[in-house]
C-alpha cells in the first residue's frame, strides 16, 4: 500500500447513474501499474466509516464497459486499503419475476466478455496464483447488505446469477434466450474481471444489482419492448435514492468481514 495515501475502511465502485455518493472530505489521484482508475476517488465518511467512491466508468461515464481498466480500478482501492468492496451496477432481467426497480444480491456469475484483461498476474515471478472462483462474491458482505436490506424492511432478491457480456451493444433476442436456458437470471456488462480482480487483490466484494430492464423481451409477451439506453438510464435514476439507502444502512455499521485474507493459489 502507498502509505502516501489517507485510508478507507469501503470503497465503492459506482455504476450508470451513480456518479456522486459521499461529500467529499479528499479527492486522490492514484496512480497504478496499469495506468490511473477511471477517475479520482472520492474519500468521504458514513457515520464515522471512512469511504472511497470511484465511478468505474469515468466521471462522465466517457468509459464504455469494454474500456474500463478495471485493474486499475480495484488496484486503487487496494493501495487506500479498502477492506471490503461494495458494487452496485445496472442489469437486464433474463426472468420475468427480477422486475425494473429491483434489487438483487446476486451470487455467481457467468463470464461472456473477450478480450479483456482479467488478472493482476501477468507473470508469476513470486509463484504461481490461482485463486478460487467457486463463490466469486464474499458471503458474510453479501450478509452485510441482506441485513440492512431487512433492517431497512426493503425488498431484495437474495442471490442470483448474472452473466457478463462484453457490451457496449445489449443481447439479440437468441442470446438472450440462451443465456436464460443456461440459468441465468441478469445481465450486465462489467461485473467482470471486477469480481475476479478483487478476489485476487484479496478485498471481499458484494455485487447489487438494479434491475433496469427485461433485456431483449419476456417469452410469450410481446407488450415488452426490448432494452433501450434510455431506459435504463431513466430506470436507474427512479431507483437512486433507494440504492443510495441500502448501500448507507450497509456501510454505517461496518465491521471487517473476516474472510479478507487473499483466497490460497492451487
Amino acid at each position: 500500500m502507498d502509505r502516501n495515501f489517507p485510508t478507507a475502511d469501503v470503497g465503492v465502485f459506482g455504476g450508470s447513474g451513480l456518479y456522486e455518493f459521499v461529500d467529499a472530505l479528499d479527492v486522490v489521484h492514484v496512480t497504478t501499474p496499469w495506468g490511473a482508475p477511471a477517475a479520482p476517488v472520492t474519500l468521504g465518511e458514513i457515520d464515522g466509516v471512512r469511504v472511497a467512491f470511484l465511478p468505474r466508468h469515468g466521471a462522465a461515464h466517457e468509459l464504455p464497459p469494454h474500456r474500463v481498466e478495471y485493474r486499475a480500478n480495484v488496484d486503487a482501492m487496494r493501495q487506500l486499503g479498502v477492506r471490503a468492496l461494495l458494487a452496485p451496477f445496472a442489469a437486464g432481467s433474463l426472468r420475468p419475476d427480477r422486475c425494473p426497480g429491483d434489487l438483487v444480491v446476486v451470487d455467481q456469475l457467468v463470464d461472456r466478455t473477450s478480450g479483456r484483461a482479467e488478472t493482476f498476474h501477468d507473470r508469476f515471478d513470486d509463484g504461481p496464483c490461482h485463486v478460487s472462483m467457486a463463490d466469486p462474491y464474499d458471503g458474510e458482505l453479501r450478509a452485510a447488505v441482506l441485513d440492512a436490506a431487512a433492517h431497512l424492511e426493503m425488498a431484495v432478491h437474495d442471490g442470483g446469477t448474472v452473466v457478463v457480456v462484453n457490451g457496449p451493444r445489449f443481447s439479440t433476442r437468441a442470446e438472450s434466450q440462451w443465456f436464460r436456458a443456461m440459468g441465468a437470471d441478469l445481465v450486465n456488462m462489467t461485473q467482470h474481471p471486477e469480481a475476479a480482480l478483487a478476489r485476487e487483490a484479496g478485498i471481499p466484494y458484494a455485487g447489487i444489482a438494479l434491475v433496469t430492464d427485461y433485456d431483449a423481451g419476456v417469452a410469450g409477451d410481446p407488450s415488452i419492448a426490448p432494452v433501450t439506453q434510455d431506459e435504463v438510464f431513466a430506470c436507474f435514476e427512479r431507483n437512486l435514492d433507494r440504492l443510495r439507502t441500502l448501500l448507507f444502512a450497509t456501510i454505517a455499521p461496518f465491521s471487517v468481514p473476516s474472510s479478507t485474507s487473499v483466497p490460497a493459489s492451487r
